[in-house]
C-alpha cells in the first residue's frame, strides 16, 4: 500500500513539474497573448519561448500558433477555453518551425491552415525537429507527434466571424512566413519574422535582404501593438529597428568575412555590438548563423573561374 501511495505522489509531482501555467493577457479588445520566455530550448521550460495569441470573434476562436509540444497545445486549449467560453474555428500557422507547430496535435478536430510552403516544409522536416525537440527538453514532449494542416492559405484578407484578418505570404525567416494583421485591433502577429530583445534564427532563412524587405512590408501595414514570434509586445517600431540594425551587422560580419577569406571558426568569435548586449542569445545565434549562412557568403564572394578571362 505504501509503494502505491509513493508511486501516486511522484507521478503527481512529475505532473505539476511538467505544467505549463499559461497565462493568456488580453492585450486589445478580443486578442489576446500567450507570451513565452526569450531563453533557449530547455527540460527547464518545456520549450516554452515562443509567443501564440488568439482571436476572439461573434463566431468562435481563431488561434495563432499551437506551441512547442503536444502538452503545451492541451493547456493552450484548455486556457482558450475558460478564457473565451466560445468554441475554436481554425487554427493559423505563422511557419513550420517545432515551437510554433508542435502542439497541433490538440487542435485536429478544428482546421489547421497554413501557406503550402508552411506545409511543405513541415512534411519534409517535422519528424527530425521533432526528435530533436525531445533530446533537448525531454519528458515535456511525450506523446507528441507532427500533424500536418488541413487547409491552404493565401494572401489576402480573411472574413472569420465578423472578424476581418489581413494575411501576408512573406518569406525570409523561413521561405514560407504568415503574419497576420486583425484589421479591428491593429494587433499584428508577425510571427518571426520579428524577434525583438532575443537573437533571431536563421535555419531556413532565403536570404537577410529578403527579410529586410519583408520587414517593409510589415512596418508599412496599419499596425497599433506588434506581436513578435520571440520577445516582448511592442506599441512602436522598435522591434523593425532593432531588426533591420541585427540584420545589417550580421549581413556586415558575414560579407567582409568571406571578402577576407576569413574561416567559420573566426567569424563565431567577431565581437557582439555592445547595442546588442540586452539582446537574448546574440552569441549563440551569431554561431548558428554562421554554420547556416556562411557558405553562400563564401560562394558569391568567389569567383567564376570558367568566367575569368
Amino acid at each position: 500500500m505504501r509503494w502505491i501511495l509513493l508511486l501516486t505522489c511522484l507521478l503527481a509531482g512529475l505532473a505539476q513539474a511538467l505544467d505549463y501555467q499559461l497565462q493568456p493577457r488580453q492585450i486589445a479588445e478580443g486578442v489576446w497573448l500567450v507570451e513565452g520566455s526569450t531563453d533557449n530550448f530547455a527540460a527547464e521550460n518545456g520549450g516554452n519561448i515562443v509567443n501564440v495569441g488568439f482571436i476572439e470573434t461573434a463566431a468562435g476562436v481563431v488561434v495563432i500558433d499551437t506551441g512547442p509540444s503536444r502538452r503545451y497545445g492541451e493547456a493552450l486549449r484548455q486556457r482558450i477555453e475558460q478564457v473565451t467560453g466560445k468554441p475554436l474555428l481554425r487554427v493559423l500557422l505563422t511557419h513550420h518551425h517545432p515551437d510554433h507547430v508542435l502542439g497541433n496535435q490538440a487542435f485536429s478536430d478544428v482546421p489547421i491552415a497554413a501557406l503550402p510552403g508552411t506545409t511543405r516544409l513541415l512534411a519534409e522536416q517535422g519528424d527530425a525537429m521533432a526528435e530533436n525537440m525531445y533530446r533537448l527538453v525531454g519528458d515535456w514532449m511525450r506523446g507528441t507527434e507532427v500533424v500536418l494542416p488541413s487547409e491552404a492559405l493565401e494572401e489576402g484578407e480573411l472574413e472569420i466571424g465578423g472578424r476581418r484578418l489581413r494575411l501576408l505570404a512573406l518569406r525570409g525567416h523561413t521561405g514560407a512566413d504568415l503574419a497576420i494583421l486583425d484589421e479591428r485591433s491593429g494587433v499584428l502577429f508577425a510571427g518571426d519574422l520579428l524577434f525583438y530583445q532575443r537573437a533571431l534564427t536563421t535555419p531556413n532563412s532565403p536570404g537577410l535582404d529578403v527579410w529586410l524587405a519583408d520587414l517593409d512590408r510589415l512596418e508599412a501595414l496599419p499596425w497599433k501593438q506588434i506581436v513578435p514570434g520571440h520577445g516582448p509586445l511592442a506599441t512602436d517600431a522598435a522591434p523593425f529597428v532593432q531588426m533591420r540594425d541585427y540584420l545589417g551587422w550580421l549581413d556586415g560580419v558575414l560579407r567582409q568575412g568571406a571578402e577576407q577569406g576569413a574561416e567559420m571558426n573566426e567569424l563565431i568569435r567577431a565581437p557582439i555590438p555592445e547595442r546588442f548586449a540586452g539582446v537574448s542569445l546574440s552569441r549563440y545565434e551569431l554561431i548558428r548563423s554562421v554554420s547556416h549562412l556562411y557558405p553562400r557568403y563564401e560562394r558569391n564572394a568567389m569567383g567564376r573561374v570558367d568566367r575569368q578571362e
